[in-house]
């Protein structure tokens, strides 16, 4: 079974930094994409970014393109998000999953576990 638990969020000035930890358990992480999808409140989710299996690529919307870096520790089996430069549209909780990474993240919903909120103050 896919467990995934996001961490890391908090409340931040614009321009700060945080760096959001996705620990995964139950399946096999070498053989899968993860990446991470935002939820907004009165906004579609957005996928944020996506790291393929064996990290050779990445993924990253065009909102956070050059603030955002993905990567991945395959011997702790966590996936983090840097986020950079971050700005009050940042503000969403964010979540983890696995998927597919190629030109945009198709995530599977049912992957995903609890999020963590991000709220960025202007």
């Amino acid at each position: 079974e896919v467990q995934l638990q996001a961490s890391g969020g908090g409340v931040v000035q614009a321009g700060g930094s945080l760096r959001l930890s996705c620990a995964a358990s139950g399946f096999s992480f070498d053989d899968y994409a993860i990446g991470w999808f935002r939820q907004a409140p009165g906004k579609e989710r957005e996928g944020v970014s996506c790291i393929s299996s064996n990290g050779g690529s990445t993924f990253a919307a065009g909102s956070v393109k050059g603030r955002f870096t993905i990567s991945k520790d395959n011997t702790k089996k966590t996936v983090y998000l840097q986020m950079n430069s971050l700005k009050p549209e940042d503000t969403a909780v964010y979540y983890c999953a696995v998927g597919t990474c190629g030109f945009g993240f198709l995530y599977d919903l049912n992957s995903s576990g609890q999020g963590t909120q991000v709220t960025v103050s202007s």
